[in-house]
């Protein structure tokens, strides 16, 4: 039996990430490039075939590319997809943490009031009060969003990576995901839709142009994100959760009287009008009076199949293993009652039909 380490996060494998921007060089070779805002979506990975597909998808030319600061190539498409159509998987896909990155790498980690790779209170916040997201970049640490997401229409089991960086893009991506949260707790999977919209805030005066990535459910009514998990086959398919059930097909018709006549004795004729009572055919006289007929039938020797008494060949005469007569010339045969018309009463109870079956009684079925 396998074990895990509890302390270790579960997570699928990233396959690549999702962008809303670029950078383009600066005039100035000594400075740093320039960032540029994207109106549609940027797919980056390290495999060429995950970024063909998504260039197949969704428009846009496959190419080489390297991140700044990084020295290892990457694949990159800039798609001409303005909305992507996503699943959200089980958990909670959001971190979001204040980061400072320098060439070592992460310097800064933290939630606003405590910072965990040096294990002491928010720095920027003791350092510059309230306000100090308001500061330049590269004095204060930066708000970072971190979601993964399934892009099921692309290859391979795994997550493709969002991440963003603007204060009040945090915001209005964290408020989105609580609520389907809320709804799910969690415990399945969710269809999102995610598109780039861009916005505006004043604040001291200045205006502030900014892009947010809204990521919202995409199911046919409100009712359907807010009422609990859904399947996985609604989650790649949310349009089924609107398509009236198919109703299931009848059941077929049993043939009370087939089955009697397959009895070899009267027992088993009365096991088939005690199921036949229990399926609703309580009411049904005419049902009730054949079954009679037909475990009369098999108590005189007559098989209910071909109306022919006994074991009779092809040609009408018996079976050359019947027993012949004895030694004074008499056959033994079997007593019914006068006319043949009821069956034999030698054991009773063998042939007793219920007491709501017997005619005339006036008991109620």
């Amino acid at each position: 039996m396998g074990s895990r380490i509890m302390t270790m996060k579960r997570q699928a494998a990233e396959l690549g990430r999702i962008r809303t921007g670029s950078s383009r060089p600066h005039t100035d070779p000594n400075r740093r490039p320039v960032p540029v805002k994207s109106k549609t979506f940027i797919l980056t990975s390290h495999s060429r075939d995950y970024i063909a597909a998504a260039a197949d998808l969704y428009g846009g030319r496959v190419e080489q590319w390297t991140p700044q600061g990084q020295s290892v190539a990457q694949w990159r498409v800039i798609t001409e997809a303005t909305e992507l159509r996503a699943i959200l998987p089980a958990g909670d896909p959001l971190s979001q943490s204040y980061e400072m990155w320098s060439g070592g790498g992460c310097s800064r980690r933290c939630d606003g009031e405590f910072e965990r790779i040096k294990r002491e209170p928010c720095i920027c916040l003791a350092r510059y009060g309230e306000d100090w997201h308001e500061r330049k970049a590269d004095e204060v640490c930066r708000p970072t969003s971190r979601i993964g997401v399934f892009l099921p229409d692309l290859p391979d089991l795994g997550v493709w990576r969002l991440e963003t960086k603007s204060y009040y893009a945090a915001d209005a991506l964290a408020g989105g995901l609580d609520t389907v949260l809320q709804a799910t707790e969690g415990r399945g999977l969710m269809p999102v839709r995610m598109w780039i919209e861009q916005r505006t805030a004043v604040r001291n005066g200045k205006t502030k142009q900014f892009q947010v990535v809204m990521v919202v459910p995409s199911l046919p009514k409100l009712r359907h994100a807010l009422s609990g998990p859904i399947s996985t086959a609604a989650a790649l398919d949310p349009s089924s959760l609107d398509r009236p059930a198919i109703a299931a097909a009848p059941a077929e018709a049993v043939d009370y009287r087939q089955l009697a006549r397959e009895c070899r004795n009267a027992h088993d004729v009365i096991k088939v009008w005690h199921r036949a009572r229990a399926e609703g055919h309580a009411g049904d006289i005419e049902l009730r009076d054949d079954l009679q007929a037909i475990a009369a039938d098999i108590e005189r020797g007559v098989d209910p199949r071909t109306g022919e008494l006994g074991d009779q060949g092809d040609d009408g005469e018996h079976d050359g293993d019947e027993a012949g007569p004895d030694d004074e010339g008499v056959y033994d045969v079997e007593v019914v009652g006068e006319g043949g018309d009821e069956p034999p009463a030698a054991n009773p109870s063998a042939v007793s039909w219920p007491a709501a079956a017997q005619p005339g009684t006036g008991a109620r079925s």
